[in-house]
């Protein structure tokens, strides 16, 4: 069963010394998980949008990994990053601009800001787990009215990912990194929980698999 038990990282301010080494640490954490080139291959056989959202995008240094390999196959995207706090620095912009692409911010909760917008995709990378399952299901029919494809990286919930990430202190990761990594993975996916919660209405191509060693995807793409 999914344990959900609060992560550190969501209760700092954005300028909390331990936020910021939280975050340096999250870019380490989701290189070695591989999740930009699992999200870019999930990606992979959508068709060319013109503007994608990342739900809980945080500093935007996640989509711009993932852009980085898409970025000469789909041209001149717009990454719009949606998230409570507004921390996308110059120099992830500078790196957007730099692949051809937009970078556009919305700062505000998810279920006011996504309402907004009709993106042609939504992606969505270590965020899903935060949430019950009835938020969840909101979430997920919310993003199905608006977009024609959705991708999620997600922890995989699994005897092997909760052993590793006890070892995150092994990577120089602080307290808040090691606390949050461990409830990650308490509170992931596994077999096909998340297609389960995605609406029955419509007609959606659902995929849901364990992908590298700790991560589990779904994707959902338009019939």
């Amino acid at each position: 069963m999914r344990l959900l038990v609060p992560e550190i990282l969501d209760h700092l301010l954005p300028d909390d010394p331990r936020a910021l080494r939280s975050r340096r640490d999250l870019v380490r954490i989701n290189r070695v998980m591989r999740q930009a080139a699992i999200m870019a291959r999930a990606l992979s056989d959508f068709p060319v949008p013109q503007l994608i959202a990342d739900l809980g995008g945080g500093d935007g240094r996640f989509l711009l990994s993932v852009a980085r390999r898409l970025a000469k196959r789909w041209p001149g995207v717009t990454a719009l990053i949606l998230d409570q706090q507004a921390i996308v620095s110059a120099e992830t912009r500078a790196g957007f601009a730099a692949l051809g692409w937009d970078c556009e911010v919305r700062q505000g909760d998810i279920f006011q800001t996504l309402p907004q917008i009709a993106p042609d995709i939504i992606t969505v990378n270590l965020f899903l787990h935060h949430l019950d399952d009835a938020a969840l299901a909101r979430l997920l029919a919310l993003a199905a009215s608006r977009a024609k494809g959705f991708a999620a990286c997600e922890p995989r919930r699994s005897t092997f990912a909760l052993l590793a990430s006890h070892l995150v202190f092994a990577m120089g990761a602080n307290d808040v990194s090691r606390h949050d990594a461990v409830a990650s993975v308490r509170a992931g996916f596994r077999d096909s929980e998340l297609s389960q919660l995605w609406p029955q209405a419509g007609a959606w191509r659902l995929g849901e698999h364990a992908a590298f060693a700790f991560s589990h995807v779904f994707k959902a793409h338009a019939i």
